[in-house]
């Protein structure tokens, strides 16, 4: 496995990954269409954001991205055949040493609730919630990482 800078071409084999990751939870069709559209992994997006693939010998089985304009991981998403195996763990290791190399000191990240656990186990703190951008009602982990 190895990670590198996402490409344009990359745009829609991510979107996939996003939605079919963010289903591995069990949420329901309506759920997940409702929330198609913050899935989606734009060119322009790749294009002016800091976004990497990790790719096994085949295919790509995970991405992450950042936002500098809010010091934010804003995504990483692993496809769900490779969740439980110590791909996040790897990835993880990754995205630290990126945030480094973008001098970050630190970044916040909002969490799926079922994701919080391993963003935990990976050393994140929980300092409050932030309103999900889809459902006005639905709260998110915030989570606070010290890049040391």
């Amino acid at each position: 496995m190895f990670v590198r800078k996402a490409e344009v071409q990359d745009s829609n084999t991510l979107s996939i990954l996003a939605y079919s990751s963010k289903a591995y939870w069990g949420y329901d069709r309506d759920f997940l269409e409702k929330c198609i559209d913050d899935l989606k992994v734009s060119e322009e997006y790749i294009k002016n954001n800091p976004v990497y693939v990790m790719e096994d010998s085949t295919r790509v089985i995970a991405y992450y991205s950042f936002s500098l304009t809010n010091t934010k991981l804003d995504a990483l998403f692993i496809d769900p055949s490779y969740i439980g195996k110590g791909v996040g763990k790897r990835l993880w290791m990754d995205i630290l040493i990126k945030a480094k190399e973008l001098e970050l000191r630190e970044f916040t990240l909002d969490s799926d609730p079922h994701a919080e656990g391993f963003y935990l186990k990976m050393g994140a703190q929980k300092v409050g919630y932030s309103k999900s951008t889809v459902f006005p009602d639905r709260e998110l982990p915030l989570m606070k990482v010290t890049v040391s």
